[in-house]
């Protein structure tokens, strides 16, 4: 236990640094926020150092070094320095310390109880974790970008990487290990989650009441919501708990709970967490609990601080007046910038904010111009500075990187476009039809349009009876708004990919994935609105009657959706039985001491990025155990994830071929002439290479190179 205090103290320390570096800015930016957008100091400072490694490293201007980090905080905290002093942040940081102090702690807090979650099961091992880890680590070899693909010598990686970047930047400013470190970034992303999203939820009811004077009471309700927004977001599921109180269905046929036997004496009836995010066929539809608890250090994850911060700078511009278009340009250029940012961590959460931001710019712009909104040029022009700042922004990424997908589909096409086949990106197959059931929707975004459909109901009632109708209001209702389009858009188009039976399945995953988070913002705010203008006195029998089962059906609702953490957790993490601490590869110590032993020789000994050979494998297997341990580039790597990265299959049978002649080949010269290809230096010979290829030939490499490593099972080969 002390150690896991002492590491995450380590690691917080380097973010509390990043964060205080980026305090002048963000309390300018959230000047209009209770807390001064303290929270998202740390998102702004670590993207910050992470972006200008990145530009540097892809110029090749600067090495990604420790000592080349340190000189670039440095300079930041220099530049900060003048802006502290400019905009006078010490009078901000004296009036404000005690929020600060409250945030500060609550996020260190939640830190260090997902760090000692983790410690129960921190295994860097199953689902798609040997990807994200392989990605850190071949960062972390790197000495410029863009990053060398550990499964697809000599090319680079074709995904979003930049937050495994920003992993990696956190990772040698710490000077911890990435096998802590890949538990730490997880585990600090449950904080950036939880902190971002009680920062935009306390500030959506501090500005509702903007102009009252602060009260004790008036803080107060705006730390309760703000602490139910950071619950909904960060620990919620969906009504799926519901079938936790009725006998099981078998996994690949859900049906209504009506259909099952009602069972609460059997509490919670083998309830299966992951059922939650596979419920409709063929698709897929997580949530950040989900992600928090399967570990795997995917681009969604690691893009929740940048997303929650563009949706905290969009709620600060969406509620100032305009009156100043250069200041209307300058806001373009950050949400263009941030938006470009987050395309580069999860390529589809920068299209969708993208979209998002031009909705919700739209909208201010209507309500100020009106008619003249679409023939503006002042908003044409904000737009295209926002296009043109997301294109910059992202450049040294999308240069080197081609996307999965580029065609859009239409979902259960009719005949005659099937026949046309496609018109331009867009893309009519026959057999892609299959559309959500209603009563599954329902049991997976109930909650939220229970809540949607409560908002619209106190607008409405709030436009109608003249009452005044808040700013945020209105925002709250964009966000509402596209969160339920992103929930319908999987019903009818889809981004074409390499998957077939799961045509729909990313689409979905992608959408609804910040639908959840979006919703989840509206959610809380709604209970706010709408239980704050509730007088139960004041009503007649009939009201209060409809009032109190409002209230029993609010409070149900909300129970059923926060008890899914403690499935998850139970199950995933084994009741919080073994402690084990945050080494992500000790699992390898056991179900294969020798490879462990070798990979720690290898991380020890061999510097830079030299290929290695070792057996190639299918996808969710431990094939690739060398190099996505190491980071050492291999010759071929996941089967499936190549293909969907280099978008054909006409790369896979080749490659496969070759490790495979590789390993059997008796001749000297058809051995040579393939490691000279791919510039292989290291051949491992394992276990699972033994097994995988059973005529190996471990005699030739020894005339081609010599053993420089040789233990147990194990025999590591250098080629001359």
């Amino acid at each position: 236990m002390q150690t896991l205090l002492l590491q995450t103290l380590q690691w917080w320390i380097i973010i509390f640094i990043l964060g205080s570096i980026a305090l002048p800015f963000a309390s300018k930016l959230f000047a209009s926020f209770f807390d001064k957008g303290y929270t998202f100091s740390k998102t702004i400072g670590i993207v910050a150092v992470s972006y200008c490694a990145l530009v540097l490293g892809t110029m090749h201007i600067l090495p990604f070094t420790t000592l080349s980090l340190s000189g670039i905080t440095f300079v930041l905290a220099g530049v900060s320095l003048l802006f502290f002093i400019r905009l006078k942040t010490f009078s901000v940081v004296k009036s404000h310390w005690k929020i600060f102090l409250f945030e500060e702690v609550l996020f260190f807090a939640c830190l260090f109880f997902w760090a000692f979650i983790k410690s129960f099961q921190p295994d860097i091992h199953g689902l798609e974790k040997f990807m994200d880890y392989g990605f850190i680590n071949s960062i972390l070899r790197s000495t410029y970008f863009p990053p060398k693909d550990m499964w697809m010598t000599p090319l680079f990686i074709n995904y979003y990487y930049f937050g495994h970047l920003m992993t990696a930047v956190l990772t040698k400013l710490s000077n911890l290990p990435s096998n802590i470190t890949f538990n730490l970034m997880l585990s600090s992303l449950f904080a950036f989650t939880f902190l971002g999203s009680f920062s935009i939820g306390a500030n959506l009811v501090h500005l509702v009441h903007a102009k009252i004077q602060d009260t004790r009471h008036k803080i107060q309700k705006v730390i309760v919501v703000g602490l139910l927004t950071a619950f909904l977001v960060t620990f919620a599921g969906n009504l799926h708990t519901l079938y936790t109180f009725f006998t099981p269905y078998q996994n690949d046929n859900p049906v209504p709970p009506t259909q099952l036997v009602f069972s609460p004496q059997t509490f919670p009836n083998q309830y299966w967490y992951p059922n939650a995010t596979r419920f409709i066929y063929h698709t897929i539809h997580e949530f950040p609990m989900y992600s928090f608890v399967v570990s795997d250090l995917h681009g969604h994850v690691l893009d929740i601080p940048v997303v929650l911060l563009i949706l905290a700078v969009l709620l600060v511009i969406f509620l100032k007046p305009i009156e100043n278009w250069k200041l209307e340009i300058g806001n373009s250029l950050l949400l263009g910038a941030l938006t470009g940012v987050a395309y580069m961590t999860n390529a589809w959460d920068g299209l969708i904010y993208c979209g998002v931001v031009i909705v919700l710019i739209l909208i201010k712009t209507f309500s100020h111009t009106f008619l003249d909104t679409f023939f503006s040029r002042k908003f044409l022009l904000s737009l295209l500075v926002l296009l043109v700042s997301f294109v910059t922004i992202s450049l040294p990424f999308s240069i080197f990187f081609k996307p999965f997908a580029s065609q859009v589909g239409l979902i259960c096409a009719p005949d005659f476009l099937i026949a046309i086949k496609n018109i331009g990106p867009l893309l009519f197959e026959k057999g892609y039809c299959e559309h959500s059931p209603l009563w599954q929707l329902g049991i997976l975004y109930g909650f939220f349009f229970f809540w949607l459909v409560s908002f619209l109901a106190f607008f409405y009632t709030k436009s109608k009876k003249k009452d005044i109708v808040q700013p945020v209001d209105f925002f709250v209702l964009g966000l509402g708004t596209l969160g339920f389009v992103l929930i319908l858009l999987p019903e009818f188009v889809y981004l074409k990919d390499i998957y077939t039976t799961y045509f729909r399945a990313n689409t979905m995953f992608k959408l609804v994935y910040q639908s959840f988070i979006l919703l989840s913002l509206v959610s809380s705010y709604t209970i706010y609105r709408i239980f704050s203008e509730i007088h139960v006195s004041k009503k007649s029998i009939t009201k209060r009657i409809a009032s109190f089962f409002f209230l029993l059906l609010s409070f149900t609702l909300t129970i059923i959706v926060l008890i899914y953490p403690f499935f998850a957790i139970s199950s995933y993490f084994n009741n919080l039985k073994d402690f084990q601490g945050l080494d992500g590869t000790t699992y390898l110590k056991t179900i294969n001491a020798d490879d462990y032993k070798a990979v720690a020789w290898l991380n020890a000994h061999i510097q830079g990025q030299p290929v290695i050979l070792e057996a190639q494998g299918d996808s969710y297997t431990d094939y690739e155990r060398i190099s996505s341990n190491t980071g050492l580039p291999t010759v071929f790597g996941w089967m499936v994830h190549e293909w969907l990265w280099r978008g054909t299959y006409d790369i896979v049978p080749g490659r496969v071929a070759e490790v495979k002649t590789l390993y059997e080949s008796t001749s000297l010269q058809e051995t040579k002439s393939i490691l000279t290809k791919y510039h292989v230096h290291y051949v491992y010979i394992g276990a699972m290479e033994r097994t995988k290829y059973p005529t190996l030939n471990e005699e030739k490499f020894k005339e081609l190179g010599k053993i420089i490593y040789s233990s147990g099972g194990v025999q590591i080969y250098t080629i001359l």
